[in-house]
């Protein structure tokens, strides 16, 4: 019989304690319900955050007739600004472009303050250890350009002679290549531009620059001609820091592959005389 009752008692004392501390089966259980509930919410947050996002392009300022300055309007218009005008429209998404060099848009997205470069940049296996890039949207290679009334006809011909090139470019990388081989030294520029008013000048007696840019800038009057053949040719490619903005990426090989099939494609390069 003590034994009963002190049982009751025990039981009693848990009762109370229940009580005291506001605690039962069915708030224990409520908890759960409501982590769940925030996790969906925050979900749909951040989809929506994606959803709405606009990347940040950048690209270079003087390498017609991908992109390059139009005075007139004082904006930066050329093949690679339509094209990506184009993809952004077909594939919905949004962006911002701010051109500043060849050099300083591979930098800025090195360092993370940009998203994605489009600069009439060049596949190459050297720079995929550093950045992942969409299918190639066009294929060019170097060429060797001088003056208009040089004489110079060969590689053999720039013994002794002075080579202009543009720094982080195919034609430079070429240059310091071949620097030994064919007996000349070589001085750097920043722009294209530079570039070729130091062959047009006299400052230097060639320089090497992709076949399209350099043909463009003899049509627009530039007193400059091509030598030889073609170098190294490969695809241009847009660009995004290795492992970061694999969406993007997707999303610009789709619509490069939509606007190759419905012929807005050409009807940019057309544009450009290209």
């Amino acid at each position: 019989m003590t034994k009963i009752i002190a049982l009751a008692l025990a039981v009693l004392c848990v009762a109370a304690c229940l009580v005291a501390c506001g605690t039962t089966p069915a708030e224990t259980k409520a908890a759960p319900e409501t982590t769940a509930a925030a996790t969906e919410e925050a979900v749909e947050t951040e989809a929506a955050v994606a959803e709405t996002k606009t990347y940040k392009f950048v690209s270079d300022t003087a390498f017609s007739p991908f992109e390059y300055l139009d005075v007139a309007t004082n904006t930066y218009v050329g093949f690679d600004m339509d094209l990506l005008a184009a993809i952004a429209e077909d594939q919905g998404f949004a962006y911002t472009m701010d051109n500043v060099g060849f050099d300083p848009a591979l930098a800025a997205v090195l360092a993370g303050q940009a998203d994605a470069f489009i600069a009439g940049a060049t596949i190459t296996e050297k720079r995929m250890e550093t950045y992942d890039f969409s299918d190639g949207y066009f294929e060019d290679g170097q060429i060797l350009v001088v003056a208009a009334n040089s004489d110079i006809d060969a590689l053999e011909d720039l013994n002794g002679k002075v080579v202009a090139t543009k720094t982080g470019t195919m034609g430079r990388e070429f240059a310091e290549a071949n620097k030994e081989t064919y007996g000349y030294t070589t001085i750097a520029f920043e722009s294209s531009t530079e570039m070729y008013m130091a062959v047009v000048q006299g400052q230097a007696v060639a320089c090497f620059e992709d076949r399209s840019v350099a043909a463009d800038a003899i049509n627009k009057g530039l007193e400059l001609k091509l030598v030889g053949d073609v170098i190294n040719p490969s695809f241009y490619g847009i660009g995004v820091l290795k492992g970061a903005n694999a969406d993007l990426i997707a999303m610009v090989n789709a619509g490069l592959e939509n606007l190759k099939a419905n012929g807005k494609y050409e009807e940019i390069l057309a544009k450009y005389g290209m």
